[in-house]
């Protein structure tokens, strides 16, 4: 590469010069007027050659000329040849060789320079006058606002877009810098960069460059970042249980939590449930999950689903409303009361369980709608539907090897019974050594009393404290959260649980707790069973007793939480340090999501 160049009088102007740049003289000297034009050679990496040219383009001969610019801070010349080039912070200024005083009408002369940084100069003058005249040739302007929406990030790509840059010529192409470092050069207005890391923030900005390779100014900086890694620990959690078969009976869809609002009120989602067959997590209802067509009513978006579409269902709907809230994670919960029964044989090959568990949340037709998987053993090594033998050590047996096989930035959870009674579910297995490999527990702080005992005594199925004639003294929140902390799980780590819904006795007489009756009141799809938004309306609280609501309404007896007895729970969740809140489940709330509101303002 030479570096040095012979200044010949006459010599033709550079062609299609990078950044050029025209000067008219002052009045006084009006037939004297000069062009200069600035041009970008080899350029590398750390460092580049600029040549400038002066050129008479007037009618008289200009007798001696100085050149002065501006780069901007960062860039700045090293060494010159055939001019004497010095500065005063960024201003540049360049002034003719002895050897090369005069200037013929139609001459020009060239000098060049080693030069370091990446900007372009901007404020030519030659002779004192502005080098925008007839003649020369302004570099590109800077490109337009630099955007990338959210399905333009993914845990290790962005798609930027930015707007076109203007050129008296024309614009040739732009440089893609991530974080100041130049990683392509595109004639596109769009660049994907990939190999990214997820959880990580990069900042990107784009420089136009023109036909005769001048650079212009920087676009501004758009700050982007990756989906997935570690979720703040700090932050509280507000999490609610979807469920696949909501979509029936129910008619509670994915488009319900934005509709109700609540969308903007969680974090989390657990989506229930996967079933465990065989050691292995397989999926609950293929239908509901991943093959039910959507019309536009119902869909998150409003577009309806196509008979060739690859994803439908309600894992496609999670989908749409990530997009739309891309701050909500969605973990695949298995098992629950129905399907824990596979958990015994799961944990005899925690491995091959994990693995099969994996294959299935990861598959490639819904990876990205996942975040997580919550294990919803209902109980180890104890009785629910079915009675588990799988000893203390298979809780911490089958997390250590959930986490082996997901890694350290997915979240893994667990539902866990909130029986605090000596010798109780609690006790049964090892939470604490489990915890270590968990994110956090939700804890089933519900149905610790209902019709199930059919003739009573009533008693609220979700009570935060004990209460004076309370039927099992250990059966509260308080002692389930306490039970937890003393083996030796963290406060962060616990989710205090919340039902959406009431329980209820019929053939009650007596309106405080703790009265007879003769079995399960009616519900709309189990006795004994009603959601909140019908309660609230056909039986609502006459009194509150261990901080949850109950009411009296005729021979009927229900308990259930209101958005104040919720308040009062989320305020002795964050009195407690607790990691949050969860609920079973959306559908029991009301179409404005005022139960979910109570959690997330109670949190805040």
């Amino acid at each position: 590469m030479s570096k040095r160049s012979r200044i010949v009088a006459g010599m033709t102007a550079l062609a299609l010069p990078l950044a050029a740049m025209v000067a008219m003289a002052s009045p006084a000297q009006a037939a004297t007027s000069a062009s200069a034009s600035y041009v970008k050679g080899s350029d590398w990496g750390s460092g580049f050659e600029g040549k400038w040219t002066v050129k008479n383009t007037g009618t008289t001969t200009i007798n001696g000329w100085t050149l002065e610019w501006d780069f901007p801070t960062g860039t700045k010349v090293l060494s010159s040849w055939d001019a004497d080039v010095t500065s005063a912070g960024n201003h540049w200024t360049a002034k003719n060789k002895p050897w090369a005083n005069t200037l013929a009408p139609g001459a020009s002369v060239t000098f060049g320079f080693n030069g370091q940084g990446t900007g372009a100069p901007t404020g030519c003058k030659i002779n004192g006058a502005s080098c925008d005249g007839t003649g020369g040739d302004a570099p590109p302007s800077a490109p337009g606002t630099v955007t990338a929406g959210d399905a333009d990030v993914t845990e290790t790509q962005a798609k930027i877009s930015w707007g076109a840059a203007t050129d008296d010529k024309q614009v040739k192409n732009y440089d893609v810098f991530r974080d100041g470092n130049k990683v392509a050069t595109t004639t596109s207005l769009t660049h994907t960069d990939t190999g990214l890391v997820k959880g990580t923030t990069y900042s990107y900005t784009v420089q136009a460059r023109d036909s005769i390779d001048q650079l212009g100014p920087l676009s501004g900086a758009l700050s982007v970042t990756t989906k997935g890694g570690v979720i703040d620990p700090g932050a509280k959690k507000k999490m609610g249980y979807f469920t696949n078969w909501g979509v029936y009976g129910r008619n509670y869809f994915v488009k319900n939590l934005d509709t109700s609002g609540t969308a903007s009120k969680i974090t989390h989602i657990n989506y229930a449930f996967g079933n465990v067959q065989n050691g292995r997590c397989t999926i609950g209802d293929a239908y509901s999950d991943y093959d039910m067509a959507y019309g536009a009513d119902k869909s998150v978006d409003g577009v309806a689903d196509t008979w060739d579409q690859p994803l439908r269902g309600s894992f496609n709907q999670l989908r749409k409303l990530k997009k739309k809230y891309p701050h909500i994670k969605v973990l695949y919960s298995f098992g629950g009361w129905t399907w824990s029964g596979g958990f015994g044989q799961a944990v005899a090959n925690p491995t091959a369980f994990a693995q099969s568990c994996y294959d299935l949340v990861e598959d490639p037709r819904w990876a990205d709608v996942f975040d997580g998987i919550d294990l919803d053993w209902e109980y180890p090594n104890a009785c629910g539907l079915t009675c588990d033998t799988s000893g203390p050590a298979s809780i911490t047996n089958m997390m250590k090897a959930m986490r082996t096989k997901f890694g350290p930035n997915y979240l893994i959870t667990a539902a866990t019974t909130a029986d605090a009674s000596d010798g109780g579910k609690i006790d049964a297995a090892d939470y604490g050594g489990a915890a270590q490999y968990i994110d956090w527990y939700n804890i089933m702080t519900y149905d610790f009393f209902g019709a199930w005992d059919a003739k009573g005594p009533t008693a609220p199925h979700s009570p935060l404290t004990a209460y004076s004639g309370i039927p099992k003294p250990k059966f509260t929140s308080a002692e389930a959260i306490a039970k937890f902390k003393a083996k030796g799980v963290p406060a962060s780590k616990l989710l205090l649980g919340v039902g959406f819904y009431g329980r209820g006795w019929t053939g009650v007489t007596q309106a405080a707790p703790g009265g007879t009756a003769t079995g399960a009141a009616p519900g709309t799809y189990e006795p004994g069973n009603e959601d909140y938004k019908v309660l609230k309306n056909t039986c609502p609280s006459t009194g509150t007793i261990g901080g949850t609501a109950y009411a009296h309404c005729g021979s009927n007896w229900w308990s259930y939480d209101t958005p104040a007895t919720i308040s009062s729970k989320m305020a002795w969740a964050k009195q407690q340090n607790l990691g949050g809140a969860f609920y079973w489940e959306f559908s029991g709330d009301t179409a404005n999501g005022e139960l979910a509101n109570a959690v997330h303002t109670g949190l805040q």
